[in-house]
């Protein structure tokens, strides 16, 4: 039987509870320890879910831990994730990969030299509904994909966020933060992105936190929070991308995509379940029969109800492949080609150019519910 990879996080804020909570339930990984800049947090992390509590350097240098996930804040990402690799172990990194092309490139030049894999979030496109999708367009019920649109918009993070102010600096927006949900599932769905074009405004130079305990306070906005931009992929299909954080309520669906038999009507890709819909030419749009996938099976109570939350899947696919070799879904290759089309929208919004994308990736595998199955425990 293959031993569990042993997994150490380093940052213990919001989103390492998830890490914690649901990692149990797949194969091949164990979360043993913890880190973090504050002590206190990486104390309270170890106490609440029964880890160890490591410094940095300890977490680093400790020979029970294989993969170190960083979950830093974005302007961190590579830095961390340089250490992680000069000290001879694997990185799987929150999202986005990194801030730049040319931080990406370094990471995946060290990553080769050290003979290590770095994986990436997001891993929601491995949901039951987005491959599920991902089966109604390869098995050609809706034909060629042609275009398509993706929205995803609201007014931003001030509402709700304790310490929004990373959001709206360099390295932040709502292209930064949410569009590798996005561009995930489009690479999932169609393919590699070829060229982008792109649009970009803020509609105000500050904000106010409405959000405790800073109620009140303004904070700069240094970058874009309104972006329109156009998406050629290397398969020919054009899709129009806005996101926003200047927009307080619309209609639109989160992703549609239409081919030359039909439309397909994607949900929240920030989500592992939903409904998927789809027409066939002129017929009304109607739900896809769904499919007994494991990682579409409510298992999280949430807000509106219970959803699926499947989160620490790409982890556990990439531990997959360190002991057994072969592709993992959540690549470097992959999370590199996202980071390109992200800062090319944004690099496009500039200089009103279209810009082409030189990070090359390949359309990752499909995972059935026989592969999402074999992953959990």
């Amino acid at each position: 039987m293959t031993q569990d990879l042993g997994i150490g996080i380093i940052g213990c804020g919001n989103i390492s509870t998830t890490y914690f909570r649901l990692s149990p339930l797949f194969k091949g990984i164990e979360v043993r320890a913890c880190a973090d800049i504050n002590p206190e947090a990486a104390n309270a992390r170890a106490e609440e879910f029964g880890v160890r509590a490591e410094t940095v350097e300890g977490l680093l240098k400790a020979d029970d831990i294989d993969i170190v996930v960083n979950l830093t804040i974005p302007d961190a990402h590579w830095p961390v994730s340089k250490e992680i690799l000069s000290a001879g172990k694997h990185v799987y990194t929150e999202k986005p990969l990194v801030l730049s092309l040319e931080d990406g490139m370094a990471m995946r030049d060290l990553a080769n030299a050290k003979g290590l894999k770095v994986g990436s979030a997001p891993d929601t496109f491995l949901g039951g509904a987005h491959q599920l999708a991902r089966k109604t367009i390869d098995d050609g019920t809706v034909g060629r994909i042609t275009s398509g649109t993706c929205h995803v918009m609201s007014h931003g993070m001030e509402h709700w966020h304790p310490n929004p102010d990373f959001f709206f600096l360099p390295g932040g927006g709502p292209i930064l933060d949410l569009g590798p949900y996005y561009i995930a599932n489009l690479v999932n769905l169609i393919g590699p992105v070829k060229r982008v074009a792109a649009l970009t405004s803020m509609a105000s130079e500050t904000r106010t936190i409405s959000s405790e305990p800073r109620a009140g306070e303004k904070i700069p906005v240094l970058t874009p929070t309104n972006i329109h931009a156009l998406l050629e992929f290397e398969n020919g299909a054009t899709v129009t991308l806005s996101a926003s954080w200047d927009v307080f309520a619309h209609r639109h669906a989160n992703m549609e995509l239409y081919g030359t038999e039909g439309s397909i009507y994607v949900p929240d890709p920030n989500f592992f379940g939903g409904e998927v819909l789809a027409t066939h030419r002129t017929e009304e749009a109607k739900p896809v029969p769904e499919w007994d996938h494991p990682f579409g099976i409510p298992n999280q109570d949430h807000k509106n109800g219970k959803m699926a939350n499947y989160r620490t899947a790409g982890l556990a696919d990439m531990a997959q492949a360190i002991q057994s070799g072969g592709d993992y879904r959540c690549s470097l290759d992959r999370a590199l080609h996202a980071v390109d089309v992200m800062t090319s929208i944004l690099k496009s919004g500039e200089t009103g150019s279209f810009v082409d994308i030189t990070a090359k990736c390949e359309r990752p595998a499909a995972l059935s519910p026989a592969d999402a199955a074999a992953m959990l425990r």
